[in-house]
């Protein structure tokens, strides 16, 4: 009799141990709650993507993310930042952008999702090109993070105050990680 009660309790340990070690194997990954895309395409948006990497933020990256996806994300990350090169390797033209923004956030605004807008190219990525992506984008912001020597002409400030946006500046790129953890962190578990 305590031979077959051994015998149970070690098939039954073994059926356990397995059973932990298969949900381990195969455990189902939750989807990522943050969309991080570009508009202006300039490179700074794999930037971000390499550096929430690093922070172990759980981001799906969508260079040209379409207005269809973003109902399945709580939370839209866009960089902004104009590159004439970037738009020529997406295919795309500054007014196609414009529009691709545009479309974009009146899907994110519709849908009341979380807008984080961020400029993290400092004064180097400012003029008349991304100038107007940020026209785009800024504006329509929840929360704004940017690398501050590209707030020069107090641009961002300005906008900052007049529509009520929260802002975040950092001296360099690399402080913008544990900025994006903390707001990951305040707006996902609401």
């Amino acid at each position: 009799m305590k031979k077959i009660i051994k015998v149970l309790f070690l098939t039954v340990l073994v059926f356990l141990t397995m059973n932990i070690a298969f949900s381990f194997c195969f455990a189902i990954d939750e989807p990522a709650e943050v969309l991080l895309t570009s508009v202006g395409q300039s490179p700074d948006a794999r930037m971000i993507d390499v550096l929430g990497k690093k922070y172990l933020l759980k981001m799906d990256y969508q260079q040209l993310a379409q207005p269809d996806i973003v109902k399945n994300y709580k939370i839209i990350v866009i960089v902004v930042g104009g590159s004439s090169k970037g738009l020529g390797a997406a295919g795309i033209d500054k007014e196609g952008e414009l529009e691709r923004a545009a479309t974009l956030i009146k899907e994110i605004k519709d849908r009341k999702i979380k807008l984080l807008a961020m400029h993290i190219g400092g004064d180097t990525r400012r003029g008349i090109l991304s100038d107007l992506f940020l026209d785009a984008v800024i504006p329509y912001a929840d929360h704004i993070m940017i690398v501050e020597s590209a707030n020069m002409d107090n641009y961002f400030t300005r906008i900052s105050k007049e529509k009520d946006i929260p802002l975040e500046m950092v001296g360099k790129i690399l402080e913008t990680g544990e900025i994006l953890q903390k707001y990951f962190q305040n707006n996902l578990e609401k």
